[in-house]
């Protein structure tokens, strides 16, 4: 109805901002997008901005509402954003950045990691020892960066960030808070030792919310900078992996969700606090609940890495379809090809910021087809392994996988990620499913649906299935038998490659 309300949506990501207007079904009205441009100045390191996820989500908005009539304008009565999570900045009182942001792929902590992590800290905060969580990073800046950490006014997370650009207000919500690895997570608080790990004063850090909860109204200054009549309430929203399970309806302890993203992200709702060893637990979007998450950083980042160096030079890193042809002709197992896909360190299931990437069994027939596949073969293969460990771990089977991001548009990496995974793998309708799981949160806040969980299932909208061959899945399970005995192979390895390094890297 024209009448009902209409909310925007945002997904500020590693390399753009998306915003969308939705209405109470899940219809997508209007969007908007830009870019934010991301820095490498070191050997692992990522930085942004800060300054450009406000200026990104300004302008992503102002072209979402630009595409909307007055009237419907008028209807828009709520705001959330997704984060990309584990990404943060120091700031000054006004909000103003002290130095670049630190995103979640930076992985210059790997002495932190091994320094203040352990098994006691991955209890409390959810986390395990790894370079993504902020803490280590922070931790490194306390070491390298003294005279910043001592000046910031605030440590902030993009949410956080973004909440005090919008309204003021210097709050957070506990579904994003949590991605600092600061929290004791089972008490959804800070925690006073984790923050004297990271070399941290209480005061730096943010006031919070329970995620769903109204945090306060923009200001004026957004107000009529978006052309809306009147001030909108900001909802304190989750991080953007936990909002991709709300915005395909992935609610229930055995409904995963799977983001073919940058990173691959898969994870399930869980009513109670976990700590396990192959899942990182995330505070969830869901009131009440956890989510218990695997995470692999080397995603469609790392096909995408293949194609822009080794590729075609004039596709510069964009799909190519006669590399996806040619690789759909090797026969599974890449002619013994096997990779290791730790090419941002491996995070589920081992957990090690020294692992690095590795191709093993190259013959002079290998070509970069097989090259290619073999990369798509090891991120479904671990992924497979993952979902099982994390069937393994919670007792519950899995009846359903919902599949989105980038990744899942490749018939060649959805075909060979069903028959890994060995479920039916069911695709999520809407784009920019994150943002649409915020769009969730805020609808719900609104009041025209009961609650999350009612809007969650009112607003997904699902597509096609993609049933594995169980001929093919037997195979795999072979393969990812040997795959699975590089790691083991190789530890040691890394941890020589590692003290090369530190010896001879200026």
């Amino acid at each position: 109805m024209s009448s009902d309300p209409l909310v925007i949506a945002v997904d500020s990501s590693t390399t753009s901002t998306k915003a969308i207007v939705v209405d109470a079904s899940g219809a997508v009205l209007a969007s908007g997008q830009c870019e934010i441009a991301m820095s490498q100045p070191g050997p692992d390191r990522y930085e942004h901005d800060p300054r450009d996820w406000r200026g990104s989500t300004d302008a992503a908005v102002r072209e979402a509402l630009g595409a909307l009539s007055d009237a419907d304008r008028g209807r828009i009565e709520a705001f959330a954003v997704t984060p990309q999570r584990q990404s943060f900045a120091l700031v000054d009182d006004a909000g103003e950045p002290i130095r670049p942001g630190i995103l979640w792929l930076d992985g210059r902590a790997s002495e932190q990691v091994r320094a203040i992590g352990s098994e006691d800290v991955h209890r409390l905060s959810g986390f395990q020892p790894d370079v993504t969580p902020s803490i280590y990073k922070i931790a490194w800046l306390a070491q390298h960066e003294p005279e910043n950490v001592a000046k910031a006014t605030r440590v902030a997370g993009v949410h956080g960030y973004l909440v005090h650009a919008l309204t003021g207000e210097w709050v957070d919500s506990q579904g994003t808070a949590d991605s600092l690895g600061l929290f004791d997570m089972a008490a959804l608080e800070f925690s006073d030792r984790l923050l004297d790990l990271a070399g941290l004063r209480r005061e730096q850090v943010p006031d919070l919310v329970p995620s769903g909860t109204v945090i306060a109204d923009t200001t004026a200054e957004v107000t009529n900078a978006w052309g809306l009549a009147k001030p909108i309430p900001v909802v304190a929203c989750c991080g953007d992996g936990q909002a991709a399970g709300l915005g395909c309806g992935a609610i229930g302890p055995d409904e995963a969700y799977l983001n073919m993203g940058t990173a691959l992200v898969a994870g399930v709702h869980s009513p109670v606090y976990e700590a396990g060893d192959v899942y990182r637990t995330d505070a969830a979007g869901l009131p009440g609940h956890y989510v218990l998450e695997i995470v692999q950083n080397s995603g469609a980042y790392l096909a995408g890495w293949f194609r822009s160096e080794l590729g075609d030079p004039a596709l510069q890193g964009k799909p190519d379809p006669a590399l996806d042809e040619a690789a759909a002709a090797v026969p599974i197992g890449s002619g013994g090809l096997m990779t290791l896909p730790y090419f941002n360190a491996v995070q589920s299931p081992y957990w090690n910021p020294l692992a690095r990437g590795a191709m093993v069994g190259f013959s002079g027939s290998d070509g970069r087809p097989e090259m290619y596949r073999s990369i798509l073969e090891a991120l479904s293969l671990e992924m497979a392994r993952n979902l099982r460990g994390l069937q393994d771990d919670t007792g519950t089977p899995l009846a359903s996988v919902r599949v989105m991001g980038g990744g899942q548009r490749s018939p060649l990496w959805r075909r060979i990620m069903t028959d890994c995974v060995g479920l039916p793998l069911t695709a999520c309708e809407q784009e920019e499913i994150s943002a649409m799981g915020a769009a969730v949160m805020a609808m719900a806040a609104t009041g025209a649906h009961a609650d999350i969980p009612t809007a969650a299932k009112a607003m997904t909208r699902l597509g096609d299935v993609s049933e594995p061959d169980p001929a093919a899945h037997e195979t795999y399970l072979e393969l990812s038998d040997v795959q699975g005995r590089i790691y083991a192979g190789l530890t040691d390895v890394f941890e020589a490659r590692d003290e090369f390094l530190r010896r001879h890297q200026s």
